[in-house]
């Protein structure tokens, strides 16, 4: 059981057999995207139910994307040096536990250890994504590959929200756990007998667990901060106090990684321009999306008296777009670079966050907006994951897609907090959108400007 099993010769023989273990990624792509997007739009049940505050309730979603980020680039690093396989195909395992568990929850605080479990899970499931994709692709297919990964992506965002809303109006809150449980054991099993054994190993890989805690505890002090600052009540110095506590955890972590054996941060990776480029960008475009996903959900439901069927169905036009899209931008990626997709998926993405600032009163233009905002998604993500992919050398993939994955989950957890604040503040979907607008410039420039060709930088790692 911990010895990663050999594919049957029919399965090795198979000229498809390398896109049959991109399926079986994006089974575990699918299932963490829908889980997120079901998880959003049942927040404001989930409140009421539960009866929490929008503050208390948002840590249904923060403590899985903190786990995601603090532990992943960790989990990444292990996996290149005991298996790939063997940390994926147990990842479901784990995650299908985690959902029993959220389905069974009683109260807001168990539902919360619970979905820590879930968490756990779904980072060996994300820390190993794109390192397999890596390790069964040719370069010239990864960016296509990745677009078809981001598609399972979209397509668990875009069905998160409708079934989402569906299940809570049939049978509760508790039914969207529960639709985890099938699609993880069947991703368990494809793993078990589709995904080819690890050999691009990295038996140097070492983790420094102090350098490692101290990363998991910044997001979680800093998202900790902007949670109570939307908390009305919380006593006036437990803010500052916290962004204190940020800054003095973001000095020591920096220290411990220059000194310490093992560090997260790969040196030999983070030198490299297009690969920084492309984690900075890659978090940036993560606050807008997640930002948008769990800001429309409360403005429908609490501002337009929408129910949770029709306000998934009006967000699913986000991830729809994005599913489309995403392959094509993959696929330009491969025959032309990642600039142009890249910088034209952020143009459009802010397009659609300007469209999303004028529709506070208009629905044809909310899901007009969501859907010019999810094609650009779509075209960036997967360029720009293939060309930070492509930066790493083989046996470092595991170290490169874990951070890959820590940056997306940062993106993600900020993208809540920050929205999630100023949506309490009373400032409304407008003031959302004009942030988000902003963050998909910055994104835009981060992503054309200070990146290059992959082809000139991989040597240099």
């Amino acid at each position: 059981m911990l010895t990663e099993p050999r594919r049957p010769a029919r399965i090795r023989a198979l000229h498809a057999a390398p896109w049959l273990a991109v399926g079986t990624v994006c089974v575990g792509a699918f299932m963490g995207q829908l889980d997120a997007s079901i998880v959003a739009t049942a927040l404001p049940v989930i409140r009421s139910n539960l009866h929490a505050s929008i503050a208390g309730v948002e840590w249904v979603v923060l403590i899985y994307v903190l786990v995601l980020a603090g532990t992943v680039a960790a989990v990444g690093r292990i996996a290149d040096r005991i298996g790939r396989k063997l940390l994926y195909t147990y990842g479901f395992g784990i995650f299908v536990a985690g959902s029993a568990a959220c389905a069974l929850a009683p109260s807001l605080g168990l539902l919360v250890l619970a979905r820590l479990v879930q968490a756990v899970g779904a980072v060996m499931l994300q820390a190993n994504s794109y390192a397999l994709i890596r390790d069964v692709l040719p370069p010239g297919r990864l960016g296509t590959g990745l677009g078809v990964q981001g598609a399972a992506q979209a397509l668990g965002l875009c069905v998160g929200p409708s079934l989402g809303g569906a299940l809570t109006a049939l049978g509760g809150w508790r039914l969207i756990f529960l639709v985890n449980i099938p699609i993880g054991l069947i991703g368990l099993a494809l793993g078990w007998f589709l995904l080819p054994r690890s050999t691009h190993h990295d038996p140097e890989s070492r983790i420094d667990p102090t350098g490692t805690l101290l990363l998991a505890a910044i997001p979680a002090a800093l998202l900790a901060a902007l949670s109570f600052a939307a908390e009305a009540g919380t006593p006036a110095w437990t803010e500052p106090s916290l962004i204190v506590l940020t800054c003095a955890l973001v000095i020591a972590a920096v220290a411990r990684q220059r000194s310490a054996a093992g560090a997260v941060f790969d040196a030999a990776l983070i030198r490299v321009r297009a690969f920084d480029a492309g984690i900075a960008a890659a978090m940036l475009s993560y606050v807008v999306l997640f930002g948008c996903l769990v800001a429309v959900p409360f403005f429908l439901e609490n501002s337009r008296h929408v129910g949770p069927v029709a306000a998934g169905l009006e967000l699913s036009a986000l991830p729809v777009a994005l599913a489309v899209v995403a392959p094509f931008g993959g696929a330009m990626r491969d025959r032309i670079g990642p600039r142009v997709p890249t910088g034209l998926g952020m143009a459009l993405t802010a397009a659609g966050m300007a469209l999303l600032a004028a529709s506070a009163t208009r629905t044809d233009l909310l899901v007009a907006a969501l859907a010019v905002a999810g094609a650009g998604m779509g075209m960036f993500v997967a360029a720009n994951n293939a060309a930070t992919m492509s930066a790493a050398p083989r046996q470092r993939a595991g170290a490169a897609g874990g951070l890959l994955n820590m940056a997306r989950g940062l993106g993600t957890a900020l993208g809540v907090a920050l929205t999630s604040l100023v949506f309490a503040s009373g400032r409304g979907i407008t003031s959302v959108a004009l942030l988000l607008l902003a963050v998909s410039v910055l994104t835009g420039v981060v992503s054309v400007l200070w990146s290059k060709p992959v082809g000139s930088v991989v040597s240099t790692v």
